[in-house]
């Protein structure tokens, strides 16, 4: 049987508050009060791999199945680490072809930008067809990418999919992807890849071994693209189910 995730209802009126005073809040010391209500408790594998602290940049699958709230995709790995991650998150929902797609977008815009600037967490504008705003994305990618370079020790949190693909399977990055996450793995040295999936009723992490992005010289944007996007998906692939490794198997 599949597992009924609690709703860490306890952590919203310090959420609330922290929004409305506009000061910073503990987003590992949340998620390991939200994991602690977890019945079976979460399972983290590979903690030998865990680094003491930055500089990494943390990359998982982008998990999701009915039922399966997104937040635990960033809360379970982020209870089992020491550090804080700064994790890179969608800047609204939004939902094609619906009535309410203009509803939904502008407040998920204005509640995720509230959310990350309580958690130190960074927004990134949707891909088409969900956004063609290509200026606020490349304007969004700056920021990140300033945050990564000015910080002595960065730990930046990404699934580099940005979305779920059928029945949980790893599906191909978006594009400049690859770019982009070469670029973020030249600031933070390390990438520390991660598999999230459900075994047996019980949500696991499984942490991989650190490894350095190498890259071949003289890459077209394209190519570049396609070789981080195999070794970043493999690494994660290696600590998923069989069944979820999709192309990466």
């Amino acid at each position: 049987m599949p597992q009924t995730y609690p709703r860490p209802w306890s952590l919203v009126p310090g959420l609330v508050g922290a929004m409305i005073a506009r000061r910073q809040r503990s987003f590992h010391r949340d998620a390991q009060a939200a994991v602690h209500l977890l019945k079976p408790p979460l399972e983290i594998r590979g903690r030998e791999h865990i680094p003491a602290s930055g500089p990494f940049l943390l990359t998982i699958n982008h998990y999701g199945r009915l039922g399966f709230p997104s937040w635990w995709l960033t809360m379970a790995p982020s209870s089992a680490l020491p550090v804080e991650v700064h994790w890179i998150m969608t800047g609204a929902w939004i939902f094609l072809d619906r009535w309410y797609t203009g509803l939904v977008r502008d407040f998920t815009r204005w509640l995720f930008r509230q959310v990350a600037g309580v958690y130190g967490f960074y927004n990134m504008t949707p891909i088409a067809p969900y956004s063609n705003d290509v200026e606020e994305r490349a304007r969004s990618v700056r920021r990140v990418l300033e945050y990564a370079h000015r910080t002595t020790q960065p730990v930046i949190g990404l699934a580099p999919e940005g979305r779920n693909h059928p029945d949980a399977v790893l599906g191909p990055l978006p594009p400049s992807a690859g770019r982009f996450i070469a670029r973020l793995a030249n600031a933070c040295q390390v990438i520390l890849p991660a598999g999230i999936f459900e075994e047996d009723g019980r949500l696991c992490v499984h942490f991989g071994a650190p490894y350095l992005l190498e890259t071949p010289a003289g890459l077209s944007g394209d190519a570049l693209d396609e070789h981080v996007g195999q070794v970043v998906m493999r690494a994660i692939a290696h600590l998923l189910p069989a069944n979820l490794r999709g192309e990466y198997a």
